[in-house]
């Protein structure tokens, strides 16, 4: 273990609100926290050169730890996406129904959204790089805990533990970017960061359908365990101390906005199940959502009244990018979680496939967004990434519309890899153009607050869209297929690979086309939230 980076010594260095200029000059200072230290020896013959040597030691000590956290990010994400695939399985093993086992699901984004404000601001308080590997030892530990369940119950219980892993480093991944690489060597970062989000969510299922097909249920989880490991070892090797800043945290902020997001995310999760009717004796998953917005109210205003410092500055919503990049990132949340299900249902019920199969269906996007990811994260800068937001966000539209024109029984399955190519191109284009002009004015103290923020709308947009999918499905199925009561048949959704009788496929095609439709409209919105992004010149940092 390199001791020069280790994050055990971040505690003995602060930054106690510091004024904007020194917060820009902080940015270059993080970055050779440990170089800094007395004692410290990067040459190995006892000399210091840090006024000669500074820029390679930058790149070289900002590139390690991106890399090294890269690693867990990529297997988070990877999680979020992979049990979806085995499902059947783990209600076959675990002789579990349905309802108990979308909770399998449900409980890891509940977990996984709900805590994100709190964290991101405790990688402020306590470091990022600290968080990050508590994070990532949570996970990993959880994930070997999934593997061994022995019932449906202790797998749900294993998945909040999970989920709670994920919401602690996720927020740790933007922050650590944004302190470590200024804003003008901060595209290529970004588009790194970006090929992760982007391939990790297309890789899992792929890799779901390929582990349950041939190792069982159990590995999608034992294959993080390995993983975990090694990407602990490198994130503590090359992850430097952080300046941690001395914010005193805002309980009855805290309180307010986990029971908030709580209700909120967990009534959506419900609604569907419930039929947005009664959940428990008299309360109704309408009333649930509301209590929810109402404290969600109420921490704003609180947020606003307080002496104390807020857990979330609400000055950061003065910048126009900020606001808008966080209205733009729920809807390709939104988008990513809900276009696949219709998609892999028409590929399977319609056209046969194995979910294997399926999945593989879509690897142009995965492969073509990890090639061209780094490409356009050397091309970002401040005043093109807004530009290369939309171009991004317009093709997976484009994309979308493509699956809706093409969903048929009869079209050649080479003409259905044509829309998930583009949507490569598109992923590519999007998510890092759309993370670093939301958080490029976001000073060192605010970069854990603005990144949890950034990925708690993320996630609500995700479990809306598996909500309002779920809805879209049902009601395109009772308009086309009314004999099929506006649900799928649960014999072969379940079985994957049993294809429905052929009077039922038209029908069936065209639903699940129209609901590809909805993330469609989602990333328009994005688009245009996006055209209004400020393009040109750095504002000065937002002060809180």
């Amino acid at each position: 273990m390199n001791s020069d980076y280790s994050p055990r010594h971040a505690s003995t260095q602060r930054e106690d609100h510091e004024e904007p200029a020194t917060q820009a000059r902080a940015t270059g200072a993080e970055r050779t926290a440990a170089a800094d230290r007395p004692g410290a020896d990067r040459t190995g013959t006892g000399q210091h050169h840090i006024t000669d040597t500074r820029p390679a030691v930058e790149d070289k000590t900002a590139w390690g730890a991106l890399w090294a956290i890269v690693i867990g990010f990529f297997m988070i994400l990877v999680d979020g996406t992979i049990v979806s695939t085995a499902m059947p399985a783990i209600m076959k093993h675990l002789d579990a129904d349905i309802n108990q086992t979308v909770w399998v699901t449900s409980a890891y984004l509940l977990a996984y959204a709900v805590p994100l404000l709190i964290t991101g601001r405790l990688g402020d308080r306590l470091g990022p790089g600290r968080m990050y590997l508590g994070g990532l030892v949570l996970f990993t530990a959880a994930s070997l805990w999934c593997g061994l369940s022995g019932s449906i119950e202790t797998l749900i219980v294993a998945r909040v533990f999970q989920g709670l892993g994920a919401a602690i480093m996720t927020p740790q991944t933007m922050a650590i970017i944004t302190r470590m690489f200024p804003a003008e060597r901060r595209g290529a970062a970004m588009g790194v960061w970006g090929a992760t989000a982007g391939v990790a969510s297309l890789v899992g299922p792929i890799l779901g359908g390929v582990l349950v097909d041939t190792l069982g249920w159990e590995w999608i989880f034992f294959v993080n365990i390995p993983v975990g490991i090694f990407a602990f070892i490198r994130a503590w090797q090359k992850l430097p101390a952080f300046p941690i800043h001395t914010h005193k945290m805002d309980y009855l902020g805290v309180l307010l906005s986990a029971v908030a997001m709580f209700l909120i995310v967990f009534g959506i999760q419900e609604g569907k199940g419930h039929d947005w009717g009664q959940i428990w004796g008299p309360i109704t998953v309408p009333e649930l959502i509301i209590a929810g917005v109402v404290l969600l109210i109420l921490f704003v205003v609180w947020q606003k009244v307080t002496r104390a410092e807020p857990l979330i500055p609400l000055s950061l919503f003065k910048d126009r990018n900020f606001s808008l990049g966080n209205m733009a990132i729920s809807m390709v949340g939104l988008m990513i979680v809900s276009f696949a299900l219709p998609l892999m249902l028409f590929y399977q019920l319609v056209r046969g496939m194995t979910p294997t199969q399926a999945a593989l269906m879509t690897a142009p996007m995965a492969v073509v967004s990890g090639v061209l990811a780094p490409v356009v994260g050397k091309m970002l800068t401040a005043g093109r990434a807004p530009f290369i937001a939309v171009f991004g966000l317009l093709m997976n539209a484009i994309g979308l519309a493509g699956y809706w024109w093409l969903m048929s029984p009869d079209t050649t399955i080479w003409f259905l890899l044509l829309p998930s190519l583009v949507m490569g191109i598109g992923g590519a284009c999007m998510w890092a153009p759309i993370s670093i002009t939301t958080t490029r004015d976001l000073t060192p103290s605010q970069s854990g607050a603005g990144s949890g923020i950034f990925n708690t709308t993320r996630q609500v947009g995700a479990v809306l869209g598996t909500s309002l999918i779920s809805m879209m499905m049902e009601s395109r199925l009772a308009a086309n297929l009314p004999q099929m009561s506006g649900s799928a048949p649960s014999g072969e959704a379940a079985g994957g690979a049993t294809q429905l009788p052929e009077m039922l496929r038209d029908g069936y095609a065209t639903a699940m086309g129209e609901s590809i439709l909805l993330p469609a409209a989602a990333i328009l919105v994005a688009t245009v939230v996006a055209a209004f992004f400020r393009r040109r010149g750095m504002k000065r940092p937002v002060t809180s």
